[in-house]
C-alpha cells in the first residue's frame, strides 16, 4: 500500500511540475511542445482552447488502444496520470497570464530543466502521462522498436508542421528545450551519484583483490581471462566502486603492481549489496575460505 501511495504521489508531483513548467514558461514564450500536449497547445494558441482539457480528450482514443494491447497495471497508470496533467494544467493556466522570465533562451533552460524533472520523477516510479507514450509502448511491443525513437519520429512531425504554422524561431528552442529535459530526464532517472567499475589486469590479483576486500570494502570478482598473443589464462581483477574510493583502488593497484594494466568504466546505474542494498562488513579470510570471491584452480 505505501509503495502504491507513493508511486501516484510521485507521478502527481511530476505532473504538477510540468504543468507549471507550460503555464509559467512555454506559453508566455509561444514555446511549443511534442505528443498530444503539444497538439493541445497548437490549438490553444489558434483558438484559445483549454490545454488540459483538450489533451485529455485527445488522450481518450488513446486509451482504448492501451486496453486493448497493454496492460491493465499500465492502462490505470497512464489514465491517473494524464487525468492529474490535465487537471492542474487547467487549474494553474491564470499563471500564463505573467511573465516570469523575459529572456527567450534563459526560458529554454528553466523550462526543459522543469520539464526534465518533472518526466524522471514518474518514469522513476513506471508512471506516464499518457500521449505518444502509449503509442511508443505499442509499437515497441510488436516491432521492438524504442520507446524514445518513436516518439522522435512524432515529435519530429509535429515540429515540422509548427514551423509552417509559427515560424522556424520558435521550433528551434523548442529543440533546446527537448535537448535539455532529455538530459536531465536521464541524469535524474540515473542519479547523481555515479560508480565506476574496474578491470585490472595483473601479475599479482589475489593480493590486488584482498587489498581492496580489507581496505576499501568493496566485493570482489575474478573474471577468467586468456592473451591472444600468449595464450596465457589468467585472473582478471573486476570490482564497481563509488567515486570517493577511485583514488584509493588505484593507490593499492599502484603500490601492489606498478606495471597493472587498468581499464576504468562509467557505472551510472548499479544496484545491490553496498549501493542500493545496505553495506555489508567483508572479513576477507572468511571470504576466502567460503570462495565467494576467489576462483580455485
Amino acid at each position: 500500500m505505501k509503495k502504491l501511495v507513493y508511486k501516484y504521489f510521485m507521478i502527481t508531483l511530476g505532473c504538477a511540475i510540468i504543468a507549471l513548467a507550460i503555464n509559467c514558461i512555454y506559453l508566455q514564450q509561444h514555446f511549443l511542445n511534442g505528443g498530444i500536449s503539444g497538439l493541445a497547445m497548437i490549438l490553444y494558441y489558434i483558438l484559445g482552447w483549454p490545454i488540459g482539457t483538450v489533451s485529455f480528450i485527445f488522450n481518450i482514443p488513446l486509451f482504448y488502444i492501451a486496453y486493448r494491447y497493454l496492460s491493465k497495471t499500465f492502462l490505470l497508470d497512464t489514465i491517473f496520470g494524464t487525468a492529474v496533467f490535465s487537471l492542474i494544467l487547467d487549474l494553474t493556466a491564470f499563471l500564463a497570464q505573467n511573465t516570469y522570465v523575459k529572456d527567450p533562451l534563459l526560458s529554454c533552460i528553466a523550462g526543459g530543466v522543469m520539464f526534465g524533472i518533472g518526466s524522471a520523477m514518474m518514469y522513476k516510479v513506471g508512471g506516464s502521462s499518457g500521449g505518444t507514450d502509449i503509442i511508443g509502448f505499442l509499437v515497441y511491443k510488436y516491432y521492438s522498436i524504442s520507446v524514445s525513437t518513436t516518439e522522435f519520429i512524432i515529435n519530429g512531425i509535429i515540429m515540422t508542421f509548427c514551423a509552417f504554422l509559427f515560424g522556424l524561431e520558435p521550433v528551434l528552442y523548442s529543440m533546446i528545450i527537448f535537448y535539455i529535459s532529455f538530459r536531465l530526464t536521464n541524469i535524474f532517472m540515473d542519479g547523481f551519484d555515479y560508480k565506476k567499475n574496474f578491470i585490472i589486469i595483473s601479475d599479482k590479483p589475489e593480493e590486488i583483490a584482498k587489498a581492496i576486500l580489507t581496505e576499501v570494502g568493496r566485493g570482489v570478482t575474478f573474471l577468467l581471462g586468456e592473451g591472444a598473443y600468449t595464450h596465457q589464462t589468467r585472473k582478471l581483477v573486476f570490482v564497481v566502486v563509488k567515486l570517493t574510493q577511485i583514488n584509493k583502488v588505484k593507490d593499492i593497484v599502484k603500490a601492489i603492481d606498478p606495471n597493472a594494466f587498468v581499464i576504468i568504466h562509467d557505472a551510472a546505474d548499479v544496484f545491490g549489496r553496498g549501493f542500493t542494498l545496505p553495506d555489508k562488513p567483508i572479513d576477507a579470510e572468511e571470504v576466502k575460505k567460503k570462495q565467494l570471491f576467489f576462483y580455485t584452480d
